[in-house]
């Protein structure tokens, strides 16, 4: 037989146990994934990302891929501006058309990384590099600090690069570089 105290200690212990927060572990087993049939999304006239989720509005969301260089279209984190995760989307194939590509804009323009086809020149000096470079997006020049973590080859052949402001240029193969141009980047890598 218990004694009253030890019923009422027993009893706060499942209370506090029931009301302590789950582990970010057991939160990820927990995703929500959207769907087709749980999920509208629908761009706004400023050109932001909502989405309503089970009649649940969220407005002004992002896209976050969790492979960005090398598969943009699985594995789609759904977040509010505060970073909460709204759900999550296997695959942008299970969504229409229409969808598939209003979803694949936004994620262009997160990870927006300019594809570098010549590299005119790198001039190092002081710890950085100074790059000018023919880029999908145009000729830009932009500066790389020295050091490890700025250049960074992502398969074997597709290097990385991140200029001081945080803009992100790609070689998708570095074997396409002539000579030249390889020993340039090199002694950045």
């Amino acid at each position: 037989m218990t004694s009253p105290h030890t019923a009422s200690a027993i009893e706060a212990g499942q209370e506090a146990k029931a009301a302590k927060p789950t582990s970010d572990l057991s939160d990820a087993a927990n995703i929500k994934y959207l769907t087709p049939s749980n999920t509208v999304f629908t761009k706004t006239d400023g050109q932001m990302l909502n989405v309503k989720v089970d009649g649940e509005e969220h407005k002004a969301v992002y896209v976050h891929c969790s492979f960005p260089h090398t598969d943009r279209s699985i594995y789609l984190s759904v977040r509010t501006i505060d970073n909460k995760e709204i759900g999550m989307i296997r695959s942008l194939d299970d969504f229409p058309a229409e969808t598939a590509a209003l979803l694949g804009e936004q994620v262009l323009i997160r990870y927006f990384a300019p594809e570098i086809t010549r590299v005119v020149r790198v001039k190092e000096e002081f710890g950085y590099a100074y790059w000018e470079a023919e880029t999908t997006a145009g000729l830009c020049r932009f500066t790389v600090r020295g050091g490890g973590g700025n250049t960074k080859l992502i398969t074997a052949a597709r290097l990385l690069i991140t200029d001081v402001d945080g803009n992100r240029f790609v070689i998708p193969d570095l074997g396409s570089l002539t000579d030249k141009e390889y020993r340039m980047v090199e002694m950045c890598m």
